[in-house]
């Protein structure tokens, strides 16, 4: 389904995951004690966002050169 494609690569997707990323780590991190959990919980929802920006770029590198010439 298209709706489907859209939602995959819309931003809104992007930024609840990276918010409930977030969240959950944060969650967790205060859960066992560790010292400002909530700003080490940033590190790595940064790099899941990082991580959700560059992909579609390799995707898309991959099937215009590389799926192409299967």
């Amino acid at each position: 389904m298209e709706a489907d494609k859209a939602w995959e690569r819309s931003y809104s997707r992007r930024i609840l995951l990276v918010v409930f990323t977030y969240l959950a780590i944060g969650i967790y991190l205060s859960a066992i004690d560790i010292p400002n959990a909530w700003l080490n919980a940033i590190v790595p929802s940064v790099g899941f966002m990082l991580s959700t920006l560059t992909i579609p770029i390799f995707k898309d590198y991959w099937l215009m050169h590389i799926y192409k010439k299967l």
